[in-house]
């Protein structure tokens, strides 16, 4: 009897022992934090510092016209903004600023409207409805009467590069008439021959860059 005790007793000891070791042998595993599961890309949320492509903007690198005069070109409504004019053919674009009827109105009359409309890469330098009243009665009248005369000067108001802002302090440009103008000036205030101010400039079209100008030009006798 005395035996089976001693026995008992000391299994219940070995047992009492071997518990603790199997549980410290375990424990770090049975308690350990998890190991986080690395989650897919589609659940996986944006980093704040990620860099991410803009999508390109459709007025990227569009022109600002400048001057003075720029405020006063828009009519009210869509037509005449210059984001409207930017997609359409030089002589189109015009049309659609009444402060520049009376430049068009002779451009059609003189048949130029197809060649502004599909010559590429030219700077059209638009005088204002103003710039022609400069004109006396007398003046105008030759001009619009005397068809020859009349293609001569409006070509001698196109140039047969686009001119950008960056040219004009100290330009020399061929024009579609055969003879060269002269821009020159400083900042946004440029001159065209040394006295027609350039009242709103590089206003864009499909195919030309605008410069509405307060006097009519004459090309060189």
């Amino acid at each position: 009897m005395k035996r089976t005790r001693l026995r008992t007793t000391a299994m219940s000891t070995a047992a009492a022992v071997a518990l603790p070791l199997s549980l410290g042998v375990m424990a770090p595993q049975a308690f350990a934090a998890p190991t986080p599961s690395t989650p897919t890309s589609a659940s996986t949320p944006a980093s704040p510092t990620a860099s991410v492509s803009p999508s390109p903007s459709p007025t990227a690198g569009a022109a600002v016209p400048f001057g003075p005069g720029c405020s006063s070109l828009l009519r009210k409504g869509i037509g005449g903004s210059f984001a409207r004019m930017a997609t359409q053919p030089a002589a189109t674009a015009l049309a659609e600023n009444t402060h520049l009827s009376t430049f068009v109105a002779l451009v059609k009359k003189a048949g130029l409207a197809d060649k502004l409309n599909t010559t590429k890469d030219i700077s059209v330098f638009a005088p204002t409805n103003d710039a022609f009243a400069k004109l006396s009665k007398a003046q105008l009248d030759g001009i619009r009467n005397n068809e020859a005369q009349l293609r001569k000067i409006l070509n001698y108001h196109v140039t047969e590069k686009k001119i950008a802002p960056d040219q004009l302090p100290n330009g020399v440009f061929k024009t579609l008439e055969g003879g060269t103008l002269t821009t020159s000036g400083s900042d946004q205030s440029f001159k065209v021959n040394g006295t027609t101010n350039i009242v709103c400039g590089d206003v864009r079209t499909k195919n030309a860059t605008v410069y509405v100008i307060d006097t009519v030009l004459m090309p060189p006798s």
